[in-house]
């Protein structure tokens, strides 16, 4: 006879995986913790560091155009792969701003939740006493004749001299709650100010990038070329190069025109440049005008805007005479450096409107300051002015400058001149005085040379702001290093012969060098102490009656 076994239960279904919601969420979560650790904080300040190194070893667009072009013309292969990777504008390069602003939710994400801790543990007092507290690395006992309660007040007062703040813990006291069942006690700490420190340190880190993404949103800058003689006024439209920040708009500069009087280099025994100084008249379009000498490391500042001295160079003056007797006189227009050494600079001298002439006239040369003529070249042998030579080619056509496409104000259109539409019609090399004449009868004189001065004008409304930053920074720093987290506990209980109290004292501390030496020191105190304070009294044998 077979039996037939009963069915078996059906296996439970398995609980439900989390959701896709959920799995994205947990992931989110784990990669907020890892980016708002401190870890990570100081991972992406020492990024920030070093990405900011190529930007002191490589020239900045921002900083001189000239000296990138410079650049380029000495390492032609290299240059051009840096360019590709922002290396002349690190500072505003995608991926410098990408390191800075994770640096910065970072910042966020790890110093606003230890500040909340760090304000809950300024109200909260200090924890109960280990249980046993000879455990701890500093830690001793001390005899005194005085009674339990005594001998604690006596701690408790000197500690509160050392600038501790005391809770006793049981013992009757009712000065604070909770009961650890082993005695009366005491806790004390202090040194708040070392966490204070260190979070002053983390929320003026933040506030330095805060400024200085501040100063990057509603700062500008420009720079312009001007001659001994001349000036410009704060328009985006006068600069030779310009950036700003994407909340400024035109109307937002600041009124204020600058000419230049006179620029003055001198130069050390081996022909390095010494020091540049800029003597210039400032002030508002139709305002009263200041006189103010300024340098490479002493701009002027106005308000929060900046005037610099960043370079200098030579401005070769000309004169042109045409047939009909018509003379143009203090033709000048800025050379750049080609030679940072010698000063030896290249530039070019457009006239699209000379009456007398169909044609544009053009003049393209190379400046010397201290010309010397080798095998028919010009060279330039000193920075100074010594001897100056200009070398000239003339160029008659047409020019461009109306054709809608942009050039340089400082070199020809070399597309015009071999499509033919410019024609050289004459050269020579010239010093101060000496002229040449054109085909057609027009005359050239080399008249003379004047110096000008690479000015920047900057704008940064978060200076202030960084200042203020960077000091409180350094004054968390110095906290943070030099202050101590210092915690305190006491445990007395009486004597096992009678009459007295055994003292249990230990303290931990964070920072601030060694602790032996100053616990050695309040417990030769407490020693002192205890043993100025009153004994305790021994109570009556109640078998002897006490005398009348």
């Amino acid at each position: 006879m077979s039996v037939e076994a009963p069915p078996r239960p059906a296996a439970p279904a398995p609980p439900p995986g989390p959701s896709a919601g959920r799995r994205l969420g947990g992931l989110l979560l784990r990669w907020w913790r890892r980016l708002t650790a401190m870890r990570t904080a100081i991972v992406l300040l020492f990024l920030l560091a070093l990405a900011a190194v190529p930007g002191s070893l490589l020239p900045q667009r921002a900083l001189s155009q000239n000296n990138v072009n410079q650049y380029f013309a000495d390492h032609p292969e290299l240059a051009p792969v840096l360019d590709r990777l922002y290396l002349f504008d690190v500072f505003s390069s995608p991926w410098f701003a990408a390191v800075y602003l994770l640096l910065f939710v970072s910042l966020i994400g790890c110093v606003v939740p230890r500040a909340a801790e760090h304000a809950r543990a300024l109200r909260t007092p200090p924890p109960p006493a280990p249980r046993n507290l000879l455990r701890l690395p500093d830690s001793g006992r001390l005899a005194a004749p005085a009674a339990p309660g005594a001998a604690l007040d006596v701690v408790e007062e000197e500690l509160r001299v050392r600038r501790f703040r005391v809770v006793r813990r049981d013992g009757g006291d009712t000065r604070s709650a909770g009961s650890s069942g082993r005695g009366p006690e005491l806790s004390a700490e202090k040194g708040y100010l070392k966490e204070t420190g260190n979070l002053v340190f983390h929320l003026s880190l933040l506030a330095l990038l805060l400024g200085l993404a501040g100063g990057k949103l509603w700062g500008y800058e420009g720079s312009i070329l001007v001659t001994e003689g001349q000036g410009f006024c704060n328009s985006f439209q006068q600069y030779d190069t310009y950036s700003a920040g994407p909340l400024v708009d035109s109307g937002d500069l600041n009124p204020l025109c600058v000419d230049l009087d006179q620029f003055t280099a001198e130069y050390e025994e081996n022909l390095t440049a010494a020091s540049f100084t800029a003597d210039i008249r400032y002030g508002a379009p139709a305002g009263e005008e200041r006189s103010r000498t300024i340098g490479v490391n002493d701009p002027l500042r106005l308000d929060g805007d900046r005037v610099y001295v960043t370079g200098h160079g030579f401005s070769p003056t000309f004169t042109v005479t045409v047939p009909d007797g018509t003379t143009f006189t203090d033709l000048t227009v800025p050379f750049l450096p080609s030679d940072q050494q010698t000063l030896a600079s290249e530039g070019a001298l457009k006239l699209p409107d000379i009456p007398g002439r169909e044609e544009q006239l053009a003049l393209e040369g190379f400046f010397a300051p201290t010309g010397l003529v080798q095998g028919g070249v010009l060279t330039s042998v000193d920075p100074r002015p010594l001897a100056p030579q200009v070398a000239v080619i003339a160029y008659s056509g047409y020019l461009g400058l109306d054709s809608g496409l942009p050039q340089s104000v400082y070199s020809l259109d070399q597309s015009q001149i071999e499509r033919g539409r410019l024609t050289e019609v004459g050269s020579a090399n010239l010093s101060v005085g000496e002229s040449f004449d054109l085909p057609d009868g027009t005359r050239i004189t080399f008249s003379g040379v004047k110096e000008f001065a690479a000015l920047q004008y900057s704008h940064d409304p978060g200076q202030l702001w960084v200042l203020g930053a960077a000091i409180a920074l350094l004054g968390g720093l110095l906290g943070m290093l030099l202050l101590r987290r210092e915690r305190v506990f006491a445990r007395v209980e009486p004597s096992a012969g009678g009459g007295g109290t055994v003292l249990t004292l230990a303290s931990l501390t964070r920072g601030g060098g060694e602790s032996g030496p100053r616990f050695d020191a309040l417990s030769d105190d407490l020693r002192d102490a205890l043993a100025a304070a009153p004994p305790a009294r021994t109570a009556p044998d109640p078998e002897v009656p006490p005398r009348d």
